[in-house]
C-alpha cells in the first residue's frame, strides 16, 4: 500500500490538484491519500474568527474527502497547524507516506511559497515532493459548490428536495451547510452544531455531498465569513415564511445579494420538527 500525503489549503479543491491525486492513484496499484489542511492563521486575535477559520478548514478537508472517496480513492484527512511546514512534518512523523504533494497558489501570491515550503520540506523529509500549482481565480472547479446558509430550517424537506434537484442537475455538485449561532451566550454553538449534524444526516442518507460549518449568530457576517473561505457558484438562504422570519425582516436576502459574486436564491420552508423553536432564520 503506498501512502501519498497531500498539503493543500485554498487549492484543496483545485482541478489540477485533483488530477495529479488521481493520476498517482492510477500508476500505484494500491494507493491511499492522507490530506492535511492547515487552518488559515488568525488576521486578528478574535477568538470567534479563529474557531472559523479551523471550521473553514474542516469543512473544506471534508468537502475534498467526500469527492475523492465518492470517486472510489480512499482516503483520510485531518486538519493540521496553522505553520504548513509544521503541519506537514507532523503528518510525515505520524503516517510515515512514500510521497508527497504541496498544492499552493501561484508564486504571485502564494504564502507558503515565499516561506520556501517545498524545498524546506524535501529537504527535512528526504522524500519525492511534487509540487502543484493551482490557479483558483481562473481554474474552474471539478465540481460545483452551493453554499446553503439555514438555521431553523437546516433539515426541512422543502430545502433537502430543492437540494436534490440541483443535484441531479448534471456535473458533480458539493453543498457547503452553514448554520448561524442563534446567539453568542448559552447553548447556542451546541444548538447549531445539532441543527448541522440533522441537516448533514439527511444530505447524506439523499446521497449528496456536503459538509458545514456552524457560523457567527449574526447571519450576514456568518455568510460574509464564508465567502471569505470558500469560492461558491451560488448561495441558497432557507427561511421560515416572511411572517416569521426574522433574517427577512433584516433584509438579508437583499444584504448578501449586494455583496456575493453569484447568484443568491431563496428558500421558504417549515422546520422538520414541529416542536422546533424559532430562532431567528
Amino acid at each position: 500500500m503506498t501512502e501519498l500525503l497531500v498539503i493543500a489549503n485554498e487549492t484543496i479543491g483545485g482541478r489540477r490538484l485533483l488530477e495529479t491525486i488521481r493520476q498517482r492513484a492510477k500508476i500505484h496499484e494500491s494507493v491511499t491519500v492522507r490530506l492535511v489542511v492547515p487552518q488559515n492563521r488568525p488576521r486578528h486575535g478574535s477568538v470567534i474568527y479563529v474557531e472559523a477559520a479551523r471550521d473553514a478548514a474542516q469543512a473544506r478537508l471534508d468537502l475534498a474527502l467526500a469527492f475523492l472517496l465518492a470517486e472510489g480513492i480512499e482516503a483520510t484527512g485531518e486538519v493540521g497547524d496553522a505553520d504548513p511546514f509544521s503541519a506537514t512534518i507532523d503528518a510525515i512523523d505520524d503516517h510515515r507516506p512514500d510521497e508527497i504533494i504541496i498544492s499552493t497558489l501561484p508564486s504571485t501570491t502564494s504564502g507558503w511559497l515565499r516561506r520556501d515550503l517545498v524545498e524546506r520540506v524535501a529537504e527535512a523529509s528526504g522524500l519525492p515532493v511534487q509540487h502543484v500549482v493551482t490557479d483558483i481565480e481562473v481554474e474552474d472547479q471539478p465540481y460545483d459548490i452551493t453554499l446553503v446558509l439555514a438555521n431553523q430550517t437546516a433539515d426541512s424537506e422543502t430545502l433537502i428536495e430543492n437540494l436534490k434537484t440541483r443535484a441531479v442537475s448534471g456535473g458533480s455538485h458539493l453543498f457547503l451547510i452553514v448554520v448561524p449561532q442563534s446567539s453568542g451566550e448559552g447553548n447556542a454553538a451546541s444548538e447549531a452544531r445539532a441543527a448541522l449534524t440533522a441537516s448533514l444526516a439527511s444530505l447524506h442518507s439523499a446521497d449528496l455531498l456536503a459538509a458545514g460549518m456552524i457560523g457567527d449568530p449574526d447571519p450576514f457576517t456568518a455568510t460574509m465569513n464564508a465567502l471569505q473561505f470558500f469560492r461558491v457558484d451560488r448561495v441558497i438562504i432557507s427561511t421560515l415564511p416572511e411572517t416569521r422570519s426574522g433574517w427577512l425582516r433584516a433584509d438579508l436576502i437583499e444584504r448578501v445579494s449586494r455583496y456575493a459574486v453569484c447568484p443568491v436564491e431563496h428558500v421558504v420552508s417549515e422546520p422538520k420538527s414541529a416542536n422546533a423553536k424559532p430562532i431567528g432564520a
